[in-house]
């Protein structure tokens, strides 16, 4: 196995290559052949020097652990235990603790356990003030991602990445494994439809760790006013496109096992109707229903819990299937959405103001209410996706 260090004007990272043939899961080990995948943070050596001496700002949550303890040890212990003087800790959508509802604003406060203040990106800012950044002389991000444009974490890495660029503080990425890696799938985002839960031209499914989407960000010129930002990628040891990973620790409270993730980019379209995903059950983006739907396979009743304190459809008994025993999916599943629309009465009540923003455009509502067929959504698509291809290829870490 070789490491390779390159440098370019606006990034420095690593990658380690090697010949893996065969692919085990193992629960949290997530062990290829004989060798585990080890996330960047595990890879300590190379980035805990950099820290030593300096005021650091941590990005990170619930699922920022190292796993080569016995206690899956949190990233900011593991920081504190070497004595890297830890400033601040700044949390994205669902808290640093992992706890908030989807959507649930958050702010700034003191954590209990570390005594670190906590600055909310989910609040009334989400991007890092120079106020926040005062005193910081070094950035470390550590998110579990899901690999799908509209889950927030990205969007929360490009206003990172931009703030820092601003204020000239180096930024260090500790990669993670992407559980949808391995396809690329949807429209590509429309400028017009964008927002905070898609910000970029790219797919729903855009296969690249957020490591690689890091370089892409910082490469093709997104931030504002063209700046660019000293980026350090800290890779995933024993991992390649074709690794099986499954997460060991739920990334937010509604993704709560493999199957959610992979069903997540597919039915995350029905979010923004009137059908409910699953939220306030323990099959959470693993059915769906709706208290009118003409669909009798499955019945469930949402009610408050962890993640969601105020479901769709709360206490109300719902029609529709259950999906959570279906092959994990290899592209965007149209049929459940298609399905959805055409054995709901009131088709006109059908989709929310939200939908074009999880789309990514204005077409996909006309050709879903015109029945357009499968085959034409998908090859609408298209033209846009070979471009995207072209540009994510420059950025691809492992192989």
């Amino acid at each position: 196995m070789t490491l390779y260090s390159i440098h370019l004007p606006f990034i420095r990272f690593y990658v380690k290559s090697t010949f893996l043939f065969f692919v085990f899961t193992f629960g949290q080990n997530n062990i290829i052949g004989q060798t585990r995948i080890s996330p960047g943070a595990e890879n300590s050596k190379v980035y805990l020097h950099r820290l030593k001496n300096k005021k650091v700002g941590v990005v990170a949550h619930q699922a920022s652990l190292l796993f080569n303890k016995s206690n899956n040890q949190h990233l900011v212990d593991f920081l504190n235990e070497n004595d890297i003087e830890i400033k601040k800790i700044f949390a994205p959508e669902h808290g640093f603790r992992g706890k908030a509802d989807n959507g649930e604003k958050i702010e700034d406060y003191h954590d209990n356990e570390t005594g670190i203040p906590i600055i909310s990106l989910y609040g009334k800012n989400k991007k890092p003030s120079k106020e926040n950044l005062k005193n910081i002389d070094i950035v470390i991000f550590d998110l579990q991602d899901v690999g799908v444009r509209f889950y927030t974490y990205i969007s929360t890495l490009h206003y990172v990445i931009e703030a820092c660029a601003e204020m000239k503080i180096p930024v260090i990425v500790l990669d993670r494994p992407n559980p949808n890696l391995h396809y690329i799938d949807g429209p590509v985002l429309e400028e017009e439809c964008s927002s905070f839960i898609g910000m970029h031209p790219v797919p729903i499914v855009y296969g690249m760790t957020i490591g690689e989407y890091a370089l892409m960000i910082n490469g093709e010129g997104w931030l504002k006013n063209g700046v660019v930002a000293e980026l350090e990628i800290i890779p995933i040891k024993n991992y390649t496109r074709n690794s099986v990973y499954e997460l060991p620790k739920r990334p937010s409270p509604n993704l709560p096992n493999s199957q959610s993730i992979a069903l997540y980019p597919s039915l995350c379209l029905l979010e923004q109707t009137v059908i409910s995903i699953g939220r306030g059950t323990e099959k959470q983006f693993q059915i769906f229903g709706h208290p009118e739907l003409d669909i009798n396979n499955y019945t469930f009743k949402p009610l408050p819990n962890f993640g969601s304190k105020n479901p769709k459809h709360n206490g109300i008994v719902c029609y529709g299937k259950n999906l959570s025993k279906v092959p994990k999916p290899k592209k965007i599943e149209l049929k459940w959405i298609i399905e959805a629309y055409k054995y709901f009465p009131n088709q006109n009540d059908f989709f929310l103001k939200g939908f074009n923003l999880i789309a990514g455009n204005k077409k996909l509502k006309q050709q879903l209410i015109s029945f357009s067929g499968e085959n034409k959504i998908r090859e609408s698509w298209e033209p846009e996706l070979e471009l995207f291809k072209k540009i994510r290829k420059k950025y691809l870490i492992y192989p």
